[in-house]
């Protein structure tokens, strides 16, 4: 039997991704939704628990008991107010007084400052404009990186570009603390294999991931 985790944002195409994932690696999961009609797996080691993560009490609870905490939250829109550093807040409260050590969180390819990796051409024409129009939704995850980078967890942080709906295909391009060069876009699906395989992969703690085709 492998490990017991908890997934908040599962419900989203992420989320529900890495669900499918864990349970085809054994894991035993606890899906955090807001709503769980939009949910509909069922399995014998899914429990699914409606809960809103800005409750610090409810997100405490849904930890209790368990080995790796994974967040897949993201804004609904660009213009939707903060979400993943009060959440992930929320989590990191609730690790540190008992719950588990390992998190692993979902950020986005642009929050990265220092242009590691990054070719020039998008640096410098491509990275302004998305940071420009979705300036809402990279400060809240930059704020949830400090977070998290704050927290004294075994933690990752996954930066992925564009995320699309394709297969898994079990071919990208990962790099450490920096972006993936000339690497766009990804499927959720290879998105949520790699963050599955790094719960136990300790060369990524304490590390952000760019992962990429």
């Amino acid at each position: 039997m492998g490990a017991r985790l908890v997934i908040f944002g599962a419900s989203g195409g992420t989320g529900r991704m890495l669900v499918e994932r864990a349970l085809a690696a054994d894991h035993r999961i606890t899906a955090v939704v807001r709503d769980p009609a939009r949910l509909p797996l069922r399995h014998d080691r899914l429990s699914t628990v409606q809960a809103d993560v800005m409750d610090t009490g409810a997100v405490a609870d849904a930890i209790a008991g368990s080995d790796a905490v994974l967040s897949a939250l993201g804004a609904s829109s660009r213009t939707s107010p903060p979400l993943c550093r009060p959440a992930v807040a929320n989590m990191v409260r609730a690790m540190r007084h008992g719950g588990p050590a390992r998190l692993i969180v979902v950020s986005a390819a642009p929050v990265q400052r220092d242009g590691r990796g990054e070719r020039l051409l998008y640096r410098a024409a491509a990275k302004p404009v998305l940071r420009a129009v979705f300036r809402r939704t990279y400060a809240d995850l930059a704020a949830m990186e400090r977070e998290v980078r704050a927290s004294g967890l075994d933690w990752t942080v996954f930066r992925p570009p564009q995320l699309t709906d394709a297969p898994a295909t079990g071919r990208y391009r990962t790099a450490l603390d920096a972006s993936v060069p000339g690497g766009y876009r990804i499927s959720r699906a290879d998105l949520a294999a790699e963050m599955i395989r790094s719960i136990e992969a300790r060369p990524t703690y304490g590390r952000t991931i760019g992962i990429a085709y």
